[in-house]
């Protein structure tokens, strides 16, 4: 366990197993299986900060904006997930939502969008939400106060689409 991710009162990256575990949904993308997932899973792809290859990671789709193409994620491990950090230093991207590829930038969000959020998921995933405010040591009774107390403290990413797809075909 690296002490840089417990410091900061942030849950330790998954190990061993349970990262092996943790990474299976990337296997699924990779065949096409990722429509499986449902509408509350994507996969990102982003350039690591040192070896500049290729990384992907899974993510649950805290909300979905379907007519601005704009999806918006938490970083469940703060600031200091690799993939976070990563689009920090190149947020122009790719993601894939069920079997459809968006080229998309990401916009890092204020910690008062992050409480408006958190209070939104809350609302439509209570228990989920619940769960997830104690994975990461936050106050965890689902009230309104709490969630939005933890959507200041998580981090959240607005994926932005370059162009919709429907414009596209209009143009076409």
């Amino acid at each position: 366990m690296r002490n840089e991710d417990t410091e900061a009162g942030r849950p330790p990256l998954p190990e061993g197993w349970r990262r092996k575990l943790a990474r299976a949904p990337v296997l699924l993308f990779r065949v096409g299986l990722g429509p499986l997932l449902g509408r509350r899973f994507l996969l990102l792809h982003h350039t690591g900060r040192v070896s500049g290859l290729d990384r992907r990671v899974v993510l649950e789709v805290v909300a979905y904006e379907r007519d601005s193409r704009a999806w918006t994620v938490a970083s469940g491990f703060g600031p200091r997930a690799d993939w976070y950090r990563n689009l920090r230093g190149q947020p122009k991207t790719v993601l894939q939502f069920g079997n459809r590829h968006h080229a998309v930038t990401a916009r890092f969000l204020a910690p008062e969008d992050g409480a408006a959020i958190m209070e939104k998921y809350g609302a439509r995933h209570p228990r989920t939400a619940r769960r997830l405010c104690a994975f990461m040591r936050l106050p965890s009774d689902g009230s309104v106060t709490a969630l939005r107390r933890a959507g200041r403290a998580i981090p959240f990413v607005r994926l932005e689409s370059e162009s919709c797809p429907r414009e596209a075909a209009d143009r076409s």
